[in-house]
């Protein structure tokens, strides 16, 4: 008879340590870079987040679940994290919109979760030695078989996830969100909506919905679209969207940025990987933080304005590659010192490192749409 006290899971870390820990979700295997996410809210989110693509998630909140899953809050159809790990596990749900529990969740999206180990015991060794490589095992393997597999499993670095979760066809974001009236923006008394052409290398819904908020119809473009597709839309503006995996491998985007930047009369707004990629277009060099930065409480800014800021990346802009001839570095991170901001000189072009859409997050940074939306604007 199973001994229902007995852990049945395991996590195995690519530097040898192992966590046993209780098996909840879908059973077998998941290798993946282990990361984790200092936020209190937002576990759906999070865990439907395409930026978390190939990762095992560590939430360092100590009790995840507790308030089920609903049908709004996804961030993606089936662009998810590999696995989760928490401390605590609540099968217990109670929430007004809550129609599944995380458990039936998992199992019917097939991702692993481990509950029961300590979580600040290993959150403390990704802190010191780095995010890594770790499988998490709830079937019977031998931890030798598992150290085999993380032997033969590439890092993070030189990876383009990104196009392993763009959209592969071109389509046009409906959104029950598009109810904003321009305020007191002026389009010469006209109410048509302004046209954007959306690059995604893993776009977020919210980014989307806050696209449409402001008034705007959101066309949605693979990664790997070409610039005359682009511009064959007449968009009055372009958006760089976040997403998984190495940002200097992103070779079809950074080419594409490259491009429309020397172009430079069409509006251009980066957030997370598309802040990166325009980084990278203008001459500019990444590499890959000690274990990122992933959390809803990030203060970035510049002189005396700071935003708090919801933020999810593992790689960062070098800030001495830089040209300072062409752009200007507008946000720190306040941690860190890591470049959070970047404007393009003499053009209506810019991006943020963070997520100015938050969810989930706070909303201090939420102006940025309206600031695109005011260059487009400007040139109607």
């Amino acid at each position: 008879m199973n001994d229902p006290f007995k852990k049945n899971g395991k996590l195995v870390l690519s530097n040898g340590v192992i966590f046993n820990g209780y098996s909840f979700g879908a059973k077998g295997k998941a290798i993946g870079e282990v990361v984790f996410n200092t936020g209190m809210t937002g576990y759906q989110e999070v865990i439907t987040d395409p930026s978390y693509f190939g990762q095992i998630l560590v939430f360092t909140y100590p009790e995840i679940g507790n308030t089920g899953i609903n049908f709004e809050d996804s961030e993606s159809d089936n662009n998810f994290v590999k696995g989760i790990i928490v401390r605590n596990f609540s099968n217990n749900t109670s929430n007004w919109r809550s129609k599944l529990s995380l458990d039936e969740w998992l199992k019917k999206n097939n991702i692993i979760g481990l509950f029961g180990i300590d979580t600040r015991a290993l959150v403390k060794i990704l802190r010191k030695d780095g995010s890594m490589n770790g499988i998490i095992a709830t079937e019977e393997t031998s931890v030798e078989s598992c150290k085999n597999s993380l032997k033969n499993t590439p890092s993070m670095s030189g990876l383009n996830f990104a196009s392993k979760v763009s959209t592969t066809k071109e389509y046009l974001w409906n959104s029950s969100e598009s109810n904003f009236l321009f305020g007191n923006f002026s389009r010469n008394q006209k109410k048509e909506k302004l046209k954007v052409v959306a690059i995604d290398f893993g776009i977020k819904k919210s980014i989307l919905n806050r696209l449409s908020y402001y008034g705007c119809d959101v066309i949605v473009l693979p990664s790997r679209t070409s610039i005359d597709n682009v511009l064959s839309y007449e968009p009055n503006g372009i958006f760089f969207s976040n997403g998984p995996g190495d940002p200097s491998c992103v070779y079809e985007g950074i080419q594409l940025a490259k491009d429309l930047i020397e172009i430079g009369n069409i509006p251009m707004f980066g957030i997370c990987l598309g802040h990166q990629i325009f980084g990278l277009a203008i001459g500019g060099k990444t590499y890959k933080l000690t274990f990122g930065h992933r959390g809803l409480n990030h203060p970035c800014g510049a002189g005396n304005k700071i935003d708090i800021t919801s933020q999810n990346h593992g790689f960062a802009l070098a800030s001495d590659s830089i040209p300072n001839d062409i752009a200007e570095i507008t946000f720190l991170n306040l941690n860190d010192k890591t470049v959070a901001g970047l404007k393009i000189k003499n053009k209506p072009i810019f991006s943020v490192q963070y997520h100015p859409e938050a969810a989930p997050g706070p909303h201090d940074s939420d102006y940025l749409f309206r600031n695109f939306v005011s260059l487009m604007l400007e040139r109607c």
